[in-house]
This record gives C-alpha cells, sequence and structure tokens, in this order.
C-alpha cells in the first residue's frame, strides 16, 4: 500500500505550501482562502495518516484511534471546502467589483 505515504507526503507537502502563502500575501480575502485551503490538505493528511496507521498496525487501538482521525481529518477536510468555495465566491465578486 503505497498510495497512502504518497498521499500523505503530498499532503503534508501542499499544507506547508499553503501556510507560506497566507504569509507571503497581504490581502486579507486571499490570507483566508489559503487558510481554507491549508485546512483540506491538513485533513487529507490526518484522514490518511489514520488510515496508514490501522494498516500497519492492525490492533484495536489502533483502529480505535484511525476511527478518530478518520473522523476529525474528515470534518477538517469538509470545512476546508466549505470555506473555500465562500472565499472563492468572494474573491471572484470582488474581481467583478473592481472591473
Amino acid at each position: 500500500m503505497v498510495i497512502f505515504p504518497i498521499i500523505i507526503v503530498l499532503s503534508f507537502v501542499l499544507y506547508i505550501y499553503y501556510k507560506v502563502a497566507i504569509i507571503r500575501t497581504n490581502e486579507p480575502l486571499f490570507q483566508h482562502y489559503y487558510q481554507s485551503k491549508s485546512k483540506i490538505c491538513l485533513g487529507i493528511f490526518v484522514f490518511f495518516f489514520g488510515i496508514n496507521q490501522y494498516l500497519f498496525y492492525e490492533t484495536r487501538l489502533s483502529l480505535f484511534i484511525g476511527i478518530l482521525f478518520l473522523v476529525i481529518g474528515g470534518l477538517q477536510a469538509w470545512d476546508g471546502i466549505k470555506r473555500t468555495r465562500f472565499y472563492r465566491e468572494q474573491a471572484q465578486s470582488l474581481e467583478a467589483y473592481e472591473e
């Protein structure tokens, strides 16, 4: 199952990328947008980390911790998706207003 570590590393790298993008921009709207994108990446990281840990150890304790990680990661990613949609619409309306 080499796909799970690849997804974990990729989501962590994207999380770091969006956190740096927050620092580099001065526009508050885009800072919120990048924050929501980083929440999605963090949620994916936690979600697949929980799956990977269960598949690696296969114990009852890792099952409970994996389920907890699945729930927390899923909620984090879902909240990030909702916020990303909201801030994307705000950015599009801001661009339409400036034209």
